[in-house]
């Protein structure tokens, strides 16, 4: 799936014309919170780590970041290539652990 198809899909099921924006940032730290404490249960407390939840959650925080996006009117396209441009600046030749 393309990233702007999926930002098409998800806006189908956004609720609400008012304080959209903020509906979304605060969902999306919410749920960023719903994957740190999955990974934070599964390094500290040898919890195992549920690849469905984390599926799940991650899922979540794209939507919100997508909703975002979309109120921004940024195509999620843009976002990804931007970030792969911003990494291949900063990293040429990949990320080496010296």
């Amino acid at each position: 799936m393309e990233f702007n198809d999926y930002q098409k899909a998800a806006n189908r099921t956004l609720y609400g014309n008012e304080q959209v924006l903020t509906n979304c940032a605060l969902g999306l730290a919410g749920e960023t919170g719903q994957v740190v404490d999955l990974v934070k249960n599964y390094t500290f407390r040898g919890q195992k780590l549920d690849r469905d939840e984390l599926v799940h959650e991650m899922g979540d925080v794209l939507w919100y970041l997508s909703q975002v996006a979309q109120w921004a009117d940024i195509p999620f396209d843009e976002i990804a290539k931007n970030n792969i441009d911003t990494l291949n600046d900063r990293y040429p030749n990949g990320y080496k652990n010296k």
